[in-house]
């Protein structure tokens, strides 16, 4: 039932992921992470002696749910030694055990698990804000030797669909099983069909301005309920809101938020798509979509408060993504060749904002410096840039 993580080194990941957990001043820490993007793997590696509690067993999880005060017996047996509570939000009510055992006892704990609303649900406590919370994405640029472009937006960057042949029955299994375990088992759609078909819509609107109404008329239920819908998707980690920006200087603003979700390949199996050929209209979401999560990965990676947002006028003019208060502003153009009307967003945002750097990152392979202090860079140097912490 309980298991040490050296019993599993043959089916350790050949992958280096960039995120670090610290618990030795906060003595627990809490891992997020979307379903199979590789948390217990990656806690298999850099915790090795670790006790796990693996809480997909279903016996050693009705154990917990039928007497929680069980681990505390385990920890006073072993005061001194470092538990990892895999799946956590399966058995939420553990979070008062873990909580006292931090109160009276030496132990260390990290949490693990793939649904922050479970646990919001479950239990209130959340260790008192005393655990650093730290989230794991799908499998970064910096992670993959030979990163392939063309292979993460149609396979997507969940590490096995990434180096798999046949990426769809994974893909297929990965969205049964999210919907089955998400929504079945947690019992929070009425209407089954009717949130397998928002997924498709949302999937279809990936970027795009939110219009609940509308989403909800193409499903066949509310605005609010879509409203819903889009927190379930917020709460599993698999998408997150873009906010747009809202300081007026002169143009005015949009001001409804984007949504984005976590991965190219998921994106393209909802849309039902075979293949997302270079210079489609489809690339040209996907490389955007990647690029704003490879951003978003590597903040969160490198524990940064900075936040994320879009800017875009009433007239049409748009910057893909800005960071912080305005310390970057990108676009993004899966174009190979880069053109005057390509920087209408960022000359208009320089004009009324002048961002700390600009970016305009594409797929044509030279870059170079443009009018209004604008980089233009090829993807794969933006990408190595952001990495050696050059971007922000």
């Amino acid at each position: 039932m309980v298991s040490h993580y050296g019993d599993m080194a043959s089916r350790l990941s050949s992958f280096k992921r960039t995120l670090r957990i610290d618990i030795r001043e906060s003595r627990s820490a809490i891992l997020y992470g979307p379903r199979k993007v590789g948390k217990t793997t990656f806690l298999r590696i850099h915790f090795s002696k670790s006790i796990l509690i693996d809480l997909l067993k279903s016996d050693l999880r009705a154990s917990f749910q039928i007497n929680p005060s069980r681990l505390r017996e385990m920890v006073l047996e072993q005061p001194s030694a470092l538990y990892i509570l895999d799946e956590i939000q399966k058995v939420p009510t553990l979070l008062e055990e873990v909580h006292w055992c931090l109160e009276n006892t030496t132990a260390r704990f990290i949490l693990c698990g793939s649904s922050a609303r479970k646990l919001k649900r479950g239990s209130a406590n959340l260790l008192g804000g005393r655990a650093f919370k730290y989230e794991l994405f799908p499998l970064t640029s910096e992670e993959v030797p030979d990163f392939d472009l063309v292979k993460a937006i149609n396979h997507g960057c969940i590490p096995q669909h990434y180096t798999s042949k046949n990426p769809q029955k994974f893909l297929k299994s990965y969205v049964e099983q999210y919907i089955q375990e998400e929504i079945i088992e947690e019992s929070q759609i009425r209407k089954l069909a009717s949130f397998q078909r928002f997924l498709q819509v949302a999937a279809q609107m990936n970027g795009e301005l939110l219009n609940f109404a509308n989403v909800g008329a193409d499903c066949g239920v509310s605005g609010k309920t879509v409203r819903e819908y889009y927190q379930i998707l917020e709460d599993t980690l698999l998408g997150f809101t873009l906010s747009a920006w809202v300081k007026v200087k002169t143009r005015k603003l949009i001001e409804t938020s984007k949504f984005y979700l976590f991965d190219t390949g998921v994106i393209r199996y909802l849309k039902e798509l075979d293949f997302i050929s270079v210079k489609t209209v489809e690339f040209g979401n996907s490389f955007e979509t990647l690029l704003i999560n490879e951003v978003r990965a590597y903040l969160s990676y490198r524990q940064s408060s900075l936040s994320m947002s879009y800017w875009r006028t009433t007239s049409g003019l748009e910057v893909d993504l800005i960071v912080g208060q305005m310390k970057v502003a990108c676009e993004f153009k899966s174009t190979d060749k880069v053109r005057r009307d390509h920087l209408r967003g960022l000359k208009a945002i320089s004009e009324e904002h002048n961002p700390d750097q600009l970016f305009l990152v594409s797929l044509d392979p030279v870059s170079r410096k443009l009018e209004n202090g604008i980089r233009h860079l090829h993807y794969k140097k933006f990408l190595s840039e952001l990495w050696a912490g050059r971007i922000v």
